[in-house]
């Protein structure tokens, strides 16, 4: 049940970033451009949107931060597998464990120094330049996207250990959509 809520808000979080992102740099392409327009240009000037850019660099930041953490949780994270892949079952699986092991102390080793940082920053008055947020917030993303990642490497090696299976994505699935239904109709 928890992970399931887990699972569910980090997919709500990248979405609605992404969104907001792509959103955001429209509005600010618009504007940018609108203003050179004399027709526009009254409307337009009065808003200031110049600190757009910036907050959408956070937002994306925020995005590959988690969407790591998901691509590790749904089997879409780059991984070199081809040499893996020929091992017989005896040695892949340690090779596989140790791997994700590796994925699980190098995100906890990052996770960790990022969340020291944060604490060292967070006394400071340290404001972003165009919004001027502090600057702790814009950096918590490393501490929190480290260490969900590095939970889902461990979540990974927990299932894999028990099933010997890996999360596998196919590209060509489409969630509700039955493959074999519409190849029935197409037949």
């Amino acid at each position: 049940m928890l992970l399931r809520i887990l699972d569910r808000l980090e997919e709500i979080l990248i979405g609605t970033l992404l969104a907001a992102a792509t959103l955001l740099v429209f509005v600010a392409v618009v504007h940018r451009y609108g203003t050179g327009i004399p027709l526009f240009y009254p409307f337009l000037i009065g808003f200031h949107i110049s600190w757009a850019q910036e907050l959408s660099i956070y937002m994306i930041i925020w995005v590959a931060k988690f969407g790591a953490a998901y691509g590790v949780r749904t089997g879409i994270h780059v991984g070199v597998d081809v040499l893996v892949n020929q091992l017989t079952p005896t040695y892949r699986r340690p090779v596989v464990l140790f791997s994700l092991f590796c994925g699980a102390l190098f995100t906890g080793v990052v996770g960790t120094m990022g969340a020291s940082f944060v604490i060292g920053l967070y006394p400071t008055d340290q404001t972003s330049p165009d919004l001027e947020i502090p600057s702790w917030i814009v950096y918590l993303c490393i501490p929190l996207g480290s260490y969900l990642m590095c939970f889902r490497f461990l979540q990974v090696a927990w299932a894999f250990f028990w099933t010997g299976e890996l999360p596998h994505h196919d590209p060509g699935h489409v969630e509700g959509v039955d493959k074999d239904a519409v190849a029935k109709e197409l037949a």
